[in-house]
């Protein structure tokens, strides 16, 4: 997700071809860091989703695992359903992207949210359950930590 001059792009390109899976670039200065805001809004309201699939697929005595293999094959499936449901049935979360750096890019988001007026009533109400967490002592744990949230587990 890259902001600038499209000539300058084009002079790089070959060498973040060399170790990026995927390089966009997405419009002028700044649209780069506007396309990381968009990220980590559509991923904080995923993990909250899964984190609280999980926690019902618990609560009514599921098969986790199995649930989540079967419709991970549909309209639910996701990276963080993929890669986090584990560590969220295992109450895991040492490893991964850490909620202190998930809130930072949410705060900036939801600067920006108040700047350009855009509505984000899902981001700002998963910031908050991420501020939960930090003061459970989870500033470290990985977003999907929102688990621990619904189930009040320290992360073992």
């Amino acid at each position: 997700m890259i902001g600038g001059e499209q000539e300058t792009f084009d002079k790089v390109r070959p060498v973040l071809d060399a170790y990026a899976r995927c390089a966009e670039r997405i419009g002028d200065v700044g649209a780069g860091q506007l396309a990381k805001m968009v990220n980590q809004i559509c991923i904080a309201g995923v993990v909250q989703g899964l984190a609280e699939g999980v926690h019902f697929a618990k609560q009514a005595n599921l098969d986790v695992a199995k649930v989540i293999e079967v419709i991970s094959k549909g309209a639910a499936q996701s990276w963080q359903m993929e890669n986090r449901y584990q560590a969220m049935i295992d109450n895991e979360y040492e490893f991964g992207f850490a909620i202190d750096w998930m809130r930072k890019d949410l705060g900036i988001a939801l600067d920006e949210a108040r700047n350009n007026n855009a509505k984000l009533p899902v981001t700002a109400l998963v910031d908050q359950f991420y501020g939960d967490l930090q003061e459970m002592g989870g500033n470290r744990w990985d977003t999907s930590s929102l688990h621990a949230r619904l189930t009040k587990k320290k992360a073992e």
